[in-house]
This record gives C-alpha cells, sequence and structure tokens, in this order.
C-alpha cells in the first residue's frame, strides 16, 4: 500500500496550550516530519526571547517545509501561527504545491495556560525565561483565533 500523500499540518495555539503534545501524537500517526520552531532556536543556541532569531529560524523551516512538501513527505510546523495572514501564506503556499493542508487549533483558559508553564518551568521542560502571567495577559488580545469561516478554507484532517 502506498503511503498516504503529503500534507501540511499547522498547529495553532497560545504557549502552553498543547500544540507539542498533539503534534507529537500527529507525527507518528501520519507519520510526518514535526518541526518546532523553538527547539531549532534553542539547539542553535539562542534566545527564544529573539524576535529576529525567530523570525529567520521560521523563514528557514518554512524553506526546508516546501521542499519536504514538494517531495512528497508531510509536515507539521509546531508554532503558534497566531495570525490569520501567516495561516493563510502557509496554506496558500502549500497548495499551490498540490498539497492539503490541515489545520489544528488547540486552547484552554489562561489560568490553565500559566499553570501548565509554570509546571513546564518547574520540571525543566521549558529551559528559557519563564512565561508569567503577564505574558499571557499581553499575548491573548493579539492572539487570532480560527473562526469557522477559516476552518472551512483547510482540509479535513485524516487523524
Amino acid at each position: 500500500m502506498p503511503p498516504p500523500p503529503a500534507r501540511l499540518v499547522l498547529i495553532c495555539g497560545l504557549p502552553a496550550s498543547g500544540k507539542s503534545t498533539l503534534a507529537r501524537r500527529l507525527a507518528a500517526q501520519l507519520p510526518a516530519i514535526r518541526l518546532d520552531k523553538d527547539a531549532w532556536v534553542t539547539r542553535l543556541g539562542g534566545d527564544v526571547w529573539d524576535p529576529e532569531l525567530r523570525d529567520r529560524v521560521e523563514g528557514l523551516l518554512w524553506d526546508l517545509t516546501q521542499e519536504l512538501l514538494g517531495l512528497g513527505q508531510s509536515v507539521i510546523l509546531e508554532w503558534g501561527h497566531w495570525a490569520r495572514a501567516e495561516r493563510d501564506q502557509k496554506r496558500l503556499g502549500a497548495r499551490a504545491l498540490g498539497v492539503a493542508v490541515e489545520l489544528h487549533y488547540v486552547s484552554a483558559p489562561v489560568d490553565e495556560l500559566v499553570r501548565r508553564s509554570e509546571r513546564r518551568t518547574a520540571t525543566g521542560e521549558w529551559t528559557a525565561a519563564p512565561i508569567t502571567r503577564e505574558h499571557f495577559d499581553t499575548w491573548a488580545p493579539l492572539f487570532q483565533p480560527p473562526d469557522e469561516e477559516e476552518l472551512r478554507l483547510f482540509d479535513d484532517p485524516l487523524l
């Protein structure tokens, strides 16, 4: 039986919303290559709070994603995709390659995000500067959750 056609999977949500957990599960089930921007920045010795470095790494990962999709490899992009324009750009870029695109939105109340973030810092899972309630209070209004109209633009998930 041939492998399923390549797909791009976008994971969307604020920090500590469950993006990594979902991405790991999907990567094993699809199968797909999982690209985590924070992990790449950290492994390169960078600071995940450096917006210029994050943007450069994201651009490189998007270039790699397009190459992999063109070779028939499914890819999961595991970062927040906070803005509709960013999700549109990825969806349209993958569709131009003839690839299906899924969007998985994960969310939780801010109090839960803060608890999860504090737990990740305490256990050493998160090694960068801690994410605080103040961060979430700033970020939550900036985040553009996908609405039903936008969700209809994406393909149904395989899993």
